[in-house]
């Protein structure tokens, strides 16, 4: 059995702010410690239920927070920016299942560490087929496309809440507990992964007996996808994206039935918008 991990930051136990996150800053070494942890947890409990191969997608920032000799389970990683599929890259239909290991909320949420979704710089939400969605709806419809139930989902009580719309049989595994963007009440470490660990052991076993309720994202088709910017030029911008259409002064719309192409849009999308936040 083979599994995708695609794990971002945000949602890792003791981690409340973007010094503990971004490279080069102090706090930078200990946060990772504690990502590096909470993915390994994930991987060795779902080896201790039978699964033998993995592929981690490190998905955050410049995306190169793991080190490939310290992560369990002899897996593969994928790193560094500008992947073609971006929070995804590595997904095909081989795999069994997908889990989004320390994922956070979205940019609206009322009460959400550190949340953002994919920009904090140029998105300001993003709604699918008429709903608000974080990081964890938008990448289902990578999932979705090749047929693979997202399995496990960790992160803030806010993410798990999220996640129900496109994962709702998933195992879902609260670390902490969100009091605003930038504090929140955690699991010890040490507790965190062991709730990870047999989070990821019974989603494996429900995937070997053939749990029927672990299928994968559906969504009504044409797939409708919104993206409101922060400023109307990078609602013009992401015109320049063939099939985008602008329906509002800060907002522009992707739709149609290949989930995959919606999915290749919104990462260009996101790019030539952030290009216009960095200026």
């Amino acid at each position: 059995m083979k599994l995708f991990l695609s794990t971002d930051f945000e949602g890792t136990s003791g981690i409340v702010a973007w010094e503990q996150i971004i490279e080069g800053q102090q706090e930078y070494a200990q946060g990772r410690l504690l990502l590096t942890r909470e993915v390994n947890a994930v991987i060795g409990g779902a080896q201790e239920a039978g699964a033998g191969e993995f592929v981690v997608n490190d998905a955050h920032h410049v995306m190169r927070n793991l080190h490939p000799q310290e992560l369990a389970g002899e897996a593969t990683l994928i790193s560094g920016r500008h992947k073609p599929l971006y929070m995804m890259e590595g997904l095909d239909s081989s795999f069994a299942g997908v889990c989004f290991v320390s994922y956070h909320g979205s940019i609206g949420a009322e009460r959400a560490v550190l949340c953002h979704t994919y920009s904090p710089a140029a998105i300001w939400e993003v709604r699918l087929n008429g709903q608000v969605v974080g990081e964890a709806g938008i990448n289902a419809l990578v999932a979705a496309h090749y047929g693979v139930p997202i399995v496990l989902v960790s992160g803030d009580d806010v993410t798990v809440q999220e996640a129900e719309v496109v994962a709702p049989a998933a195992e879902k595994i609260v670390v902490k507990h969100s009091l605003g963007r930038f504090a929140a009440a955690h699991l010890h470490p040490d507790k965190a992964c062991e709730l990870l660990r047999a989070g990821a052991h019974r989603a494996v076993e429900r995937l070997a007996r053939g749990d029927e309720r672990l299928a994968p994202p559906s969504f009504a088709l044409p797939v409708r996808l919104e993206v409101t910017f922060l400023v109307a030029d990078m609602a013009e911008m992401a015109c320049s994206v063939r099939g985008v259409e602008r329906t509002a002064a800060r907002t522009v719309s992707l739709s149609g039935e290949n989930l995959l192409d919606i999915y290749r849009q919104f990462v260009a999308v996101v790019i030539l918008a952030r290009a216009l936040a960095d200026r």
